[in-house]
């Protein structure tokens, strides 16, 4: 689960920077890892105790696509994650503009299976 292993390096990376303390963490990745998984949808779920967020690829014109990794938070870390994205996006858009807000795009998805709808 490459994707849970770093996104989890990189909170830890942001939660010791958020927090000034002063002792480091030393966070070790292998060169397998370091080359990550692509995916491009993130569906979120949650329960009382935990979020779980399924990180998957999906490709146009394939009816089923498979989840390449998921991670599962507690309500805490799942707000401290959400308040560290937000705070890497806001420095991200400093440096690079923008980010173009894909939400009028419709993804056609169907967890059934099944074929996709008519756009």
């Amino acid at each position: 689960m490459p994707v849970l292993k770093y996104i989890y390096s990189q909170f830890l990376i942001i939660m010791t920077q958020q927090n000034n303390q002063e002792n480091q963490i030393n966070i070790e990745i292998s060169e397998e890892m370091a080359e990550g998984v692509y995916v491009n949808l993130a569906v979120i779920t949650h329960s009382h105790a935990e979020f779980v967020v399924d990180f998957v690829n999906v490709m146009p014109g394939t009816p089923k696509s498979k989840v390449k990794s998921r991670i599962i938070l507690t309500p805490q870390h799942a707000k401290r994650l959400m308040k560290a994205l937000t705070d890497n996006v806001k420095r991200f858009e400093t440096v690079n503009g923008p980010i173009q807000d894909l939400e009028e795009v419709q993804m056609p998805i169907n967890f059934g299976g099944g074929p996709f709808p008519e756009a």
